[in-house]
């Protein structure tokens, strides 16, 4: 893809000095970049991947090379292990640095009572909930996408799978104690995000709203009303921005904001993404340098970072940045652990997948099958997209992937821990609320062209709107019918059955007869739709 040079505008001053460039010119056809900052006491930089650059961060800086070394998967390679970064490759800095932020955000936290929203996915903490949870889940068009014309199919879509999906669910978080513990380590998080604002002169109030259980979204915006915030941070813990995560969240604020006059009045900005961050990586790295001493041969260990997946559409076709994002914070760490003189091999794959369609590749049960093939033996598992340990770290990667490593020849397994409380990591966090401050009530253009974000904030409705005006100009995977044996004539035939199967799933649902019911499949009566 060829890039042109671009120039951004920023009407949210980066302090103590205003910056103000040209105004951006957008390409439809690059994928959606989300924004972040490069910011000093004196100058704001701009770093664009794909050319020459650097930046000047504090006193770090960053040099990228035309050359810059790619990371993935050819669709001819499933599998790349990844060796240790040359010599001649200029190093990649994490972009934003935990350094002391008092001076930049004084003047602002005096002027207002200051909320930061964390948001996370939220999960079931008993047996009883878990039903329930699966079709909040599944009813979230940004989960589930339907047609436009078949939207009035989402809820009762939702009730059947989630009915269907919850017996082999409750199995799952049964094996670890009944429940999540999403909603008690996010509830600690948030104590210890408070505690560190407070220790750095920032007195906030810190909430928590989860997506698909309580505490629900709609429940910690009440509290901060009658709290009395007017400058809130909104930070999703989703280290990567997706579509399907931090947006969903975002979506979701965006309906309570526009129907509200109070919140439509309060000023707040969002940290979309925040995984190039100094402390983030450098906590990631201190947990990996951690339990590599627990192998025999820490240096001969496979590290293998697992992520969770997103339907391969969400990237090509409705420019989610996640994979880019989750590439380069791999690149990231590994490069911190260079510097600490590890060289380990090491790769990526993508877990948690659901339902026929394709998801990014490569898959991590797969990769792991290939990895004992190859003769790897020792494997230290990474989950690089969760902060929070939940049924995904520990079921699905404590036990399934552990057995499945085993049976393939691996002989040594570790897991390195999610993040939780991890000092250095929360610290971070506040560091980050802190530099957003200046831009709470502020506009901030994001960079669409380039390859990597350049502008770190911005109200939710920029942000969306950012990511609809991409959505809108996407050309349609086919265009035009094809007889035969071709990839249009098997999509639009998977799009007829899809549909066929829909119609009967629906009657299915809203009659309480068919031959799902028949079979025992669906119970003769389903919970009443919410």
């Amino acid at each position: 893809m060829n890039h042109q040079s671009m120039n951004i505008r920023i009407q949210a001053p980066c302090p103590p000095s205003p910056s103000s460039l040209l105004p951006p010119r957008f390409n439809h056809k690059t994928p959606l970049i989300l924004p972040r900052v490069n910011c000093s006491n004196e100058v704001v930089s701009y770093v664009v991947p794909q050319m020459e650059a650097s930046s000047d961060v504090g006193n770090s800086s960053m040099n990228i090379p035309k050359n810059k070394r790619a990371f993935g998967w050819s669709q001819k390679q499933s599998l790349s292990l990844k060796q240790p970064l040359k010599n001649d490759l200029k190093p990649l800095k994490a972009l934003m640095t935990s350094s002391t932020t008092q001076d930049t955000s004084a003047s602002f936290v005096n002027d207002g009572k200051i909320g930061v929203l964390l948001l996370n996915l939220g999960g079931p903490e008993t047996l009883d909930d878990v039903q329930p949870f699966l079709f909040n889940l599944f009813a979230d068009p940004d989960i589930i996408r339907l047609p436009r014309l078949f939207r009035f199919l989402q809820k009762p879509l939702a009730q059947f799978i989630s009915v269907a999906r919850a017996p082999k669910s409750k199995e799952g978080y049964a094996s670890i104690g009944g429940g999540s513990p999403l909603r008690q380590i996010t509830d600690a998080q948030a104590t210890e995000l408070r505690k560190a604002l407070y220790e750095k002169n920032v007195p906030a109030e810190v909430y928590v709203g989860m997506r698909y259980w309580h505490p629900f979204t709609e429940e910690a915006i009440e509290q901060i009303k009658k709290d009395g915030v007017n400058k809130l941070v909104v930070l999703p813990l989703y280290p990567q921005f997706s579509i399907s995560t931090s947006g969903s969240s975002l979506r979701l604020l965006e309906s309570i904001f526009r129907e509200d006059e109070y919140l439509v009045n309060m000023q707040h900005t969002v940290i979309p993404s925040w995984y190039q961050r100094e402390g983030y990586i450098k906590s990631m790295a201190d947990l990996i340098e951690k339990e590599l001493k627990t192998f025999n041969n820490p240096e001969k260990v496979m590290i293998f970072f697992s992520a969770h997946g997103v339907p391969l559409a969400y990237v090509e076709e409705a420019g989610d940045p996640y994979k880019a994002e989750m590439e380069e914070c791999v690149d990231l760490i590994m490069e911190e652990l260079e510097r600490r003189k590890i060289n380990n091999q090491y790769t990526l794959a993508y877990q948690s997948r659901v339902g026929p369609v394709e998801w990014l590749k490569p898959y991590t049960d797969q990769t792991i099958i290939e990895l004992g093939e190859k003769g790897v033996k020792s494997l230290l598992a990474v989950p690089i997209s969760f902060v929070s340990e939940h049924i995904e770290t520990l079921e699905e990667i404590d036990v399934e992937y552990k057995e499945l490593a085993l049976e393939s020849g691996i002989k040594e397994w570790g897991r390195v821990p999610a993040l939780g409380c991890e000092p250095t990591f929360i610290r971070d966090l506040a560091d980050a609320v802190i530099e957003s401050l200046p831009y709470v009530g502020a506009m901030a253009v994001s960079n669409l062209e380039a390859r990597q974000s350049l502008v770190p904030l911005g109200s939710v409705e920029e942000l969306l709107a950012t990511y609809d005006s991409q959505r809108r100009e996407l050309p349609a995977p086919v265009t035009v019918w094809e007889w035969g044996f071709t990839k249009s004539a098997e999509t639009w035939n998977g799009r007829a059955a899809m549909l066929a199967v829909i119609v009967l799933l629906f009657l299915e649902v809203s009659t309480g007869e068919g031959f799902l019911h028949q079979w025992g499949v669906l119970p003769l009566q389903l919970p009443l739709l919410p």
